[in-house]
């Protein structure tokens, strides 16, 4: 709604000032040099993208939900597997629970298994829990998906990325 006022303003503007000063024969001196010209058309459209920004900027934190997570699971991506960390459990060592899950190889599918996309370990989470997914990567770039919740989200070398259910 914004953004149709502003551009139907500002060509109407720009087309009287067009229509004004089309046939005269007088130029403004201020025109070329006009250093608060200037300013003002610098100062305005920034003014302008502020007051627009500032409500994107609210709707985008009132939105993000914060909820206390029940669980913690960390997905690092490997080349040719997944570790999986449960840091809410710790054993008796003092680490951290873990399981590391691989792809089942083309010549050991059994039927009714697809291809790249099963593997040896699954993951087991609760059911009717809130859970926070922790995704990262130790090598290159993967992809974390849990596709019946409708979760996807891309685990970068270097970075954590978080998502919630």
């Amino acid at each position: 709604y914004y953004m149709v006022m502003v551009m139907c303003t500002v060509t109407y503007m720009t087309t009287s000032i067009m229509r004004m000063y089309k046939n005269s024969i007088f130029t403004y001196k201020y025109t070329v040099h006009g250093t608060a010209t200037e300013v003002m058309w610098t100062m305005f459209p920034a003014m302008m993208l502020v007051f627009m920004a500032f409500p994107s900027f609210m709707t985008t934190y009132t939105s993000d939900d914060v909820m206390s997570p029940s669980m913690t699971m960390k997905a690092m991506g490997y080349q040719w597997y997944w570790v999986y960390e449960y840091s809410d459990f710790v054993k008796e060592n003092g680490d951290t629970m873990q399981t590391e899950s691989y792809m089942v190889p083309d010549d050991m599918l059994k039927m009714g298994q697809t291809r790249k996309t099963d593997v040896d370990t699954r993951t087991v989470t609760p059911m009717d829990t809130h859970m926070r997914f922790m995704v990262t990567s130790g090598d290159v770039m993967h992809n974390f998906a849990v596709s019946s919740l409708g979760m996807k989200m891309d685990a970068n070398p270097g970075r954590t990325n978080q998502m919630s259910t």
